[in-house]
């Protein structure tokens, strides 16, 4: 895939993710976080999905993670840098591009 050990990417994993996992359990329960990102089929986003397996993942044992959580862990990194990337410009507070990045587990203003 992308030549990264699992030892490299649970370390990018770690610094991509700077939520808890009771802060990310908390902020999906929050109406901005339901209304953000793309939805399925009008259904859940994405990105609120990804969060709820987030929870799963920091709350799992290293040993016990699988080559899927793996999967996950390496698409959380890789939607983090690319949003990241497009920051919009001024206050970000209350934008749908923060709420985004905090369903996959990220606070830009932690």
């Amino acid at each position: 895939m992308s030549g990264r050990s699992a030892e490299e990417v649970h370390e990018e994993f770690g610094e991509a993710v700077n939520m808890t996992a009771a802060e990310l359990e908390k902020w999906l329960k929050t109406d901005e976080s339901k209304d953000a990102g793309q939805h399925k089929d009008g259904g859940e986003s994405v990105g609120h999905e990804s969060g709820r397996r987030i929870v799963q993942i920091l709350r799992s044992r290293k040993a016990d993670l699988s080559e899927d959580d793996e999967k996950h862990m390496r698409k959380v990194v890789g939607y983090v840098h690319r949003h990241l990337a497009q920051k919009p410009k001024g206050d970000v507070t209350e934008t749908t591009w923060r709420h985004s990045l905090m369903n996959w587990g990220h606070d830009p203003l932690k």
